[in-house]
């Protein structure tokens, strides 16, 4: 090889290098905003599970914090009266995308802007009106949904009496603002012969859900069926401790309650979810537009079971249930 070859090949090498660096350095923003909890959950891959999850997914993607990717993270600490000044604060610091879960943190986010992408979790964005529709949301935001159908809730009472075949008072836990509920298990409770009694919150705060257990508690039910509804999981590890202190045999709509010490959940895969949503996080940093973007739905479901749980309420677990399992934590 000639020396002006090697020469160029060597300064083709370095200016590639020098690329590949300005590239990498380019820094995008973006605000991760949680209704309640510390944000110091979210810091680092062994954080929160969905959190873990969310940055494994994005630095496959090739988007890594501290390299080409800086994260801002806010907390609304359960106070719902708070969202519109946190949503002002952070759309203020005007961050390439913000990620937001529950369904009242999403809507005073959009108040508060129209132009900044939004890649949101929760219930159903076509009925809180955050989205036009599911294909083609329109607007400022994308995101998933985990609405898995009505069907999941026949299901999960199905699953609850097989583990307490004896239950015929199940307490249904939700808020004010979600109507009806009771209608989801109308098929399931007939056949299987059982009573729903919804028993909502009037707002998600630690004072309210102590008052609705003291009178659970008076009641003593069979056993209690949390709702899917955001604002009750935003307090996922409150309400895992107060059923625990009730000594209640509980059904939960997502594995985070069970990582919290609750007994079982059947839910959608949250993983999958939290994967989509580092997509389309990616695909917007990307240049790609939010109301473009369809809203995900969920195709894959787990059962998770705590075996430590059933203990602690004595239950046995059937044998057959604990083999249906997606996990069974011990």
């Amino acid at each position: 090889m000639k020396r002006r070859d090697l020469t160029g090949g060597v300064l083709l090498a370095a200016i590639s290098r020098s690329v590949r660096a300005q590239e990498r350095a380019t820094q995008h923003r973006i605000a991760i905003v949680i209704p309640v909890g510390p944000v110091a959950g979210l810091n680092d891959m062994g954080g929160r599970g969905w959190g873990r999850v969310f940055l494994e997914e994005l630095s496959r993607l090739d988007d890594s914090e501290g390299e080409n990717l800086k994260i801002e993270r806010y907390s609304g600490e359960g106070r719902p009266e708070g969202y519109p000044n946190l949503a002002r604060e952070v759309v203020n610091r005007n961050p390439e995308v913000i990620v937001a879960s529950t369904n009242a943190l999403p809507r005073a986010i959009c108040a508060a802007t129209r132009t900044i992408p939004i890649v949101w979790i929760g219930a159903d964005a076509v009925e809180a009106r955050l989205a036009a529709s599911l294909a083609r949301p329109g607007g400022n935001i994308t995101g998933v949904t985990v609405n898995a159908g009505d069907e999941i809730w026949g299901k999960r009472l199905q699953i609850l009496k097989e583990v307490v075949p004896s239950a015929s008072r199940v307490l249904y836990l939700t808020t004010r603002t979600e109507l009806g509920g009771e209608q989801l298990f109308y098929d399931a409770s007939r056949r299987l012969q059982t009573s729903i009694i919804r028993v909502p919150v009037q707002e998600a705060t630690p004072l309210e859900f102590q008052r609705v257990f003291a009178e659970i508690t008076q009641d003593r039910p069979d056993a209690i069926i949390v709702s899917a509804i955001g604002d009750l999981s935003a307090h996922t590890q409150s309400i895992v401790e107060l059923v625990e202190k009730a000594r209640l045999p509980a059904m939960y709509p997502y594995r985070g309650y069970v990582e919290a010490g609750g007994l079982m959940a059947y839910s959608t895969d949250s993983g999958e979810l939290w994967r989509r949503m580092a997509d389309d996080v990616h695909q917007i940093l990307n240049g790609a537009k939010p109301g473009d973007i369809p809203i995900y739905q969920p195709t894959k479901y787990e059962l998770v079971i705590n075996l430590n749980a059933a203990k602690t309420l004595g239950l046995t677990i059937p044998p057959a249930l604990l083999a249906r399992a997606d996990e069974v934590i011990e």
